[in-house]
């Protein structure tokens, strides 16, 4: 896809949706399933404004800001709140069917707790993105059983992409 996403015989909107279609699917493959920390919410930025920079073929050494990259690709970044919007998606279905899955998710498996410091919860994760800023436990599991108010909910994740 290099080729493609490189010419600039290909207007930018066209290359901007091979993008989307052909890189976003496989990049965010499993997404659904992913405890996002800050450093990786870093991670997936730098790599959105790594593939603006290199279709736009500004150079890192140019000292554009990402503001300025992004007016020229005229975008905004969504690679978050797309993800945010497939793991709240992915978490209803879960919490709907009443499975094996909606225990683990729940965190609800029985045993010890490993020592040292604690993983970051799925459900902490999921409910930093909402604008409600429901709280984990059960507020938040008894959402997904009105399945149009969850809808609602998932329309209304926070866009956390706002940094430059």
């Amino acid at each position: 896809m290099k080729k493609v996403l490189l010419s600039q015989r290909i207007k930018l909107t066209t290359r901007l949706r091979v993008l989307y279609c052909y890189v976003w699917s496989v990049l965010l493959y499993g997404c659904e399933t992913w405890t996002i920390s800050e450093t990786m919410k870093e991670r997936l930025r730098a790599l959105q404004m790594w593939f603006l920079r290199r279709m736009l073929k500004i150079s890192w050494t140019e000292k554009k800001s990402n503001l300025e990259v992004l007016r020229a690709a005229g975008v905004q970044r969504t690679l978050m709140m797309t993800i945010r919007q497939r793991q709240l998606d992915f978490f209803g279905h879960v919490m709907r069917r009443q499975g094996i899955e909606a225990l683990v998710v729940t965190g609800k498996v029985e045993g010890r707790r490993a020592r040292g410091r604690q993983r970051r919860k799925y459900l902490v994760s999921l409910c930093t993105c909402l604008k409600d800023n429901v709280s984990p436990t059960r507020k938040l599991i008894r959402a997904t059983e009105d399945r149009l108010h969850w809808h609602d909910m998932v329309a209304n994740v926070v866009n956390d992409d706002t940094a430059p």
